[in-house]
């Protein structure tokens, strides 16, 4: 069995991906290389703490000098999660993106080729494509259009990627995927954000008018065509898709979230659009679907009310997450349009 090194693996979809691969492959050497920024915690790796076939590291992975340091078992294949995602903070300051997001990838691909690593898997964006006109799926060769910051350093990291695979021969492979949910995401994206508010009895600020289509992929479902990247023997393209087929309009989504919370709808209070929000995403991803046989199974519904369930009987760890910084970020992005 490969060892497999995680960046980001304390995240919202790293930890995910860890606890699926663990249940799956219990004896399975796990490296887990992650800074521990906002958006992480240890309390997402509870369950693998104590296990002697995971080891973590706490270190930058665009810090090329202490990742050179690790030296894994072999065979090993990478999964690089760490990225700062959150386009509104993108916004406010992009300087960690291009850090993380292009200069942690470029270190991470300089060290894939010093072990030799048998492969190496980018977790990436729809959002790289810009906006995608209503009634077209953008496939795996169309160009890129990144409209935001975030958006920009996600393709960068992408095109360093496939760079690397061409001139290095370094077996790259990109995965990019729809809006991904479920437990554990930090509550500053906007399914747990609009939740964890309802929860609480405070304003679910939507931007704008609401008639942003996003689609929508249960965490699972994700993690486990992670899962397939990783043991296939040997995948045929650079670039794959996923996506769910559950695009609604963040209105819609509000919506059902008032409807699982049941808190009162005059929570639901429209604000100033942010700068330039793409209007909507849709991926086409029949080619993963036919490789490797992989189709979403959790009813976009039932996604909801899981994650719902969750954030409601795990308030210590919404009080955790939301601490000062958290506060501090919400009054800069959102206070300023709700007083308005």
């Amino acid at each position: 069995m490969t060892t497999i090194i995680v960046t980001g693996g304390l995240g919202f979809l790293g930890s995910n991906f860890l606890r699926l691969w663990h249940r799956r492959y219990p004896r399975s050497q796990i490296i887990n290389i992650d800074r521990l920024t906002y958006a992480g915690g240890t309390d997402n790796l509870e369950a693998l703490r104590d296990d002697p076939v995971y080891t973590e590291f706490r270190l930058d992975v665009a810090d090329l000098r202490r990742l050179s340091r690790i030296k894994p078992q072999q065979p090993v294949t990478i999964i690089h999660f760490a990225a700062e995602t959150h386009v509104d903070r993108s916004l406010l300051d992009a300087q960690p993106f291009v850090h993380t997001n292009v200069l942690g990838t470029h270190a991470l691909l300089q060290y894939a080729r010093m072990i030799s690593a048998r492969r190496v898997i980018i977790i990436s964006t729809d959002e790289v494509y810009g906006p995608t006109p209503t009634r077209r799926k953008f496939g795996e060769q169309q160009p890129l259009n990144p409209a935001n910051p975030y958006a920009a350093t996600k393709a960068a990291a992408d095109l360093l990627a496939l760079a690397c695979r061409r001139t290095h021969d370094l077996p790259v492979i990109i995965l990019r995927s729809v809006n991904v949910f479920g437990p554990r995401q930090y509550p500053e994206k906007f399914i747990p954000l609009f939740t964890t508010n309802a929860l609480a009895g405070k304003p679910l600020p939507l931007y704008g008018a609401g008639e942003q289509q996003r689609d929508w992929l249960w965490h699972e479902d994700f993690c486990e065509a992670v899962r397939l990247l990783v043991v296939a023997r040997s995948p045929q393209a650079p670039i794959y898709h996923i996506a769910a087929g559950n695009q609604h309009r963040n209105l819609d989504v509000a919506r059902a979230i008032i409807a699982e919370t049941q808190c009162p709808p005059e929570l639901l209070q429209q604000v100033a659009d942010r700068p330039g929000h793409d209007p909507r995403y849709a991926l086409s991803d029949s080619l993963f679907r036919t490789e490797f046989d992989w189709r979403p199974k959790m009813p976009w519904r039932d996604g909801l009310r899981l994650t719902v369930e969750w954030y409601r009987t795990h308030p210590e760890w919404v009080r955790n997450r939301r601490r000062r910084s958290f506060h501090e970020y919400y009054r800069r992005q959102y206070q300023w349009r709700l007083d308005g």
